[in-house]
């Protein structure tokens, strides 16, 4: 179904519908659904009866707007900007936007060389905040130069903050970024993200819902983002106000079943309120590519173990952490105290303190024992308590 196809009924229609039908209309998805793509195209076209579940003032709007399309002039303008259509059933349709039921899209203008469907698969969104903070945009760029380093598809929405950094983070890394507009791909929105989405389709993919030169209004956005989530494995939020875009996705993505993932920030700050809000619920907690990677990723993409730095004490044995642990802080010890706050034998503590005193952690007071300067800074930067 590429543009350079010769355009069946079955395109020509969905190019059609394209024009007419608003994304994620789920009556008109029924209607494909349960009559076919001809059919919906006749009735609309004035050659039969209205279909069901819309007003009469609701079928008179979508007459006029069917009576305006000419889908023959909008293949045209999408061939001459190097744009595609693909639909279902095409060998390049993924076949995850069929999770959406009757809000699936008709089709998706393509503006870009690679497979969609083979770079859906291995997939992960980013998005967030528009008026994201200097951390919120560090956090996703670092995170989607990480995953395209890993081999992993970064797909956002193409607007300012964390999905611009998003996209420049997996092109600077010399990765595939995917970006889903809520308007024609041959018309760049926002205007100053021009040369960005211009540069995404040289080196990944532009892709919507919207036939060439459509604009973006907030609904367009806010059903946009179902497309997101469907493409993709897994959503992770950088950074979203309670009100913000970016949590629609996350919810979607939820209720497709993918992976909802969180950067958490600071408790004070408003931008990660709405993030900090979906940890509370089923969203995963991540810091990292290797995090998100574990959670999407195929069986045994483990992240690696989280743990601090190894202290000289860490490499103790147990029997001898609880003989060095049970000496005072600031004072000598006789053996008899030492080994019954270690839990053990006198004979035992004693031969566990000339260990000890070996390696620098205690010195011999009379016949008491007491902890050397080195043990008391080791236990200072181990957390131990004097």
């Amino acid at each position: 179904m590429s543009v350079g196809d010769e355009p069946d009924g079955e395109l020509i229609g969905r190019v059609f519908l394209a024009r007419v039908i608003e994304p994620g209309d789920e009556v008109a998805g029924r209607w494909v659904r349960e009559y076919g793509v001809r059919e919906v195209v006749r009735r609309l076209r004035g050659g039969g009866v209205p279909l069901p579940g819309v007003s009469d003032k609701r079928w008179a709007g979508l007459l006029g707007r069917a009576a305006a399309a000419e889908p023959g002039r909008d293949l045209a303008v999408a061939r001459d900007a190097g744009v595609r259509f693909v639909g279902p059933g095409d060998a390049e349709w993924p076949g995850q936007l069929d999770d959406l039921g009757d809000a699936r899209p008709l089709g998706l203008w393509v503006r870009g060389k690679p497979s969609l469907r083979m770079w859906a698969l291995r997939s992960v969104a980013v998005v967030g905040a528009r008026a994201c903070t200097e951390y919120g945009a560090h956090m996703a760029a670092t995170l989607a130069a990480d995953l395209a380093e890993r081999g992993w598809v970064v797909v956002s929405g193409g607007a300012y903050g964390v999905d611009g950094a998003a996209h420049r983070g997996a092109l600077g890394a010399g990765g595939a970024t995917v970006a889903v507009l809520a308007c024609g791909v041959d018309r760049p929105y926002p205007r100053g993200h021009t040369q960005l989405i211009s540069r995404i389709a040289e080196q990944g993919l532009v892709i919507g819902e919207l036939p060439p030169g459509d604009h973006p209004t907030p609904s367009r956005f806010v059903l946009r983002n179902r497309v997101i989530a469907a493409l993709t494995r897994g959503t992770v939020v950088v950074e979203a106000a309670h009100r913000s875009g970016s949590l629609v996705t996350a919810r979607a993505a939820q209720r497709l079943g993918r992976h909802t993932m969180g950067v958490p920030g600071p408790a004070t700050s408003g931008l990660s309120a709405g993030v900090h809000e979906l940890l509370r619920g089923e969203a995963v907690l991540v810091t990292d590519a290797a995090e998100v990677v574990e959670l999407v990723g195929d069986m045994g993409e483990l992240a690696p173990d989280r743990r601090g730095p190894v202290l000289p004490r860490d490499l103790l044995d147990a029997a001898a952490r609880r003989v060095l642990a049970a000496l005072p802080g600031r004072r000598a010890a006789m053996p008899d105290e030492i080994a019954r706050g270690a839990l053990t034998t006198r004979d035992d503590a004693i031969a566990r303190l000339y260990e000890l005193r070996s390696l620098g952690y205690v010195e011999r007071h009379g016949d008491g024992w007491k902890l050397t300067r080195q043990a008391m800074i080791s236990a200072g930067g181990g957390g131990r308590g004097c």
